[in-house]
This record gives structure tokens, C-alpha cells and sequence, in this order.
């Protein structure tokens, strides 16, 4: 028997939002395997990047918008299962994010930090990327042709590619759909040889619903 679940006021920095993420990936989430979903996600970076013939920027694109796209609609799972009322503050948001959406989707808890003085940016630092293990991008890919010729370089993985781009997609899909314009991006990755992973989020405006002509 299910248990009632009562929607639950947000305190930014109060540990019951990490109890809450805890509870939810435990009791409330369906679990699939971790080597098969970041192979699953490699196959299709990896098709993407043959498709746009190693042109990288287009891949991390692509990526993005397929992240958005995902994020549009996985809010409603989001609030559906969480039950987190409406967030008094950016800070706020933040926490959720963080301690309860990637907790509840990826059972990971990004640290935050660097915030503005305005506190409308933060950024958020990965310990562990569940989309990257085992996954090493090549300073250049070669791809051998026929007839033992000489290779093609297409470009440089190391240097161009955001290979997690698809996260900052679901980050600004989401917030957009709860009325908040942000930008996101990545600022480091591990991958490319920085000491850590991290996404910057800026807060542009707060979308007000339009209320139709005629309308009260």
C-alpha cells in the first residue's frame, strides 16, 4: 500500500531536502542499471558525432536541445513524485536541484557553490557523473579509411566537446517550465582535462503567465 505523501515547504540548506531525495531515489524511482544507461548515452553521443561528421559545437547543440526537450517534460514527473511546493528564492531552487531533481534521476548530489553577489548564478560541481564513467575522449579522432590511406582528423574531442551537454538541456528545459529563464552551461569537465566537472546556472528572468485579452 502506498503511503499519502503531504507536499512539503522548501528551506534552502535544510537537510530535509536531502532526506527527501534520499527517500524519493530509495522508495519512489525506477532503477536501471548504471553500465547500461552510460553505455546507452555513449551509443548515442557516439552516432550523433558520426552523424555530424565530428563537427563537435553542432554535437554539443544537438545534445542540449535533446536535454531540453527531455527536461520540458520531465518537470511534471519531477513535481508529481516530489511534491516540493513553489521556491521563495533562486538559492532555493538551488537546493532542489541539487539535494532532490539530481538525487531523484541520477542518485548524485552536486555540490553548490560560486555564487553571485546578486545570487542569480550559482554553479554546480560534480564529484561523480554518472554519464562519463568509464569514458575518455582522444585529443583528435582519426578515422582510418579504406585501403590503408592516411587518416582524416575531424577535430579535437578533448578541446570542443561538452560530452554531459545534455544535462545543461534538462537544467534549462525544467526551470523553464516553472516559469524561470535561465542559461546553462558547462564550465569544466574532467573529461577535457580540468580538475572538475562543473555547470554554471544564471538566473535571466522570472516568466510571468500570460493572461489572455478579454481575460480577468
Amino acid at each position: 500500500m502506498s503511503k499519502s505523501v503531504k507536499s512539503t515547504k522548501v528551506k534552502g540548506g535544510d537537510k530535509r531536502l536531502e532526506q527527501i531525495g534520499d527517500d524519493i531515489w530509495k522508495n519512489r524511482t525506477t532503477k536501471i542499471n548504471n553500465e547500461l544507461f552510460t553505455m546507452t548515452y555513449g551509443s548515442i553521443v557516439g552516432q550523433i558525432c558520426r552523424e555530424e561528421n565530428y563537427n563537435y559545437n553542432k554535437v554539443n547543440e544537438i545534445l542540449f536541445n535533446m536535454g531540453y526537450n527531455i527536461g520540458n517534460r520531465l518537470i511534471e514527473e519531477f513535481l508529481s513524485i516530489s511534491l516540493i511546493e513553489r521556491c521563495n528564492n533562486f538559492k532555493e531552487t538551488a537546493e532542489v536541484i541539487s539535494k532532490i531533481g539530481f538525487r531523484m534521476f541520477l542518485n548524485i548530489s552536486p555540490i553548490i557553490s560560486n555564487w553571485s553577489i546578486d545570487e542569480q548564478t550559482f554553479q554546480l560541481t560534480f564529484e561523480e557523473n554518472p554519464l562519463a564513467e568509464f569514458v575518455e575522449l582522444p585529443d583528435e579522432y582519426d578515422e582510418e579509411e579504406e585501403n590503408n590511406s592516411s587518416s582524416n582528423i575531424k577535430g579535437n574531442a578533448r578541446g570542443e566537446l561538452w560530452y554531459s551537454n545534455i544535462l545543461c538541456g534538462v537544467l534549462k528545459g525544467c526551470l523553464e517550465m516553472v516559469q524561470l529563464e535561465c542559461e546553462v552551461w558547462f564550465v569544466s569537465d574532467v573529461l577535457r582535462g580540468d580538475d572538475n566537472t562543473s555547470i554554471k546556472v544564471k538566473l535571466i528572468s522570472i516568466l510571468r503567465d500570460e493572461i489572455p485579452v478579454g481575460d480577468d
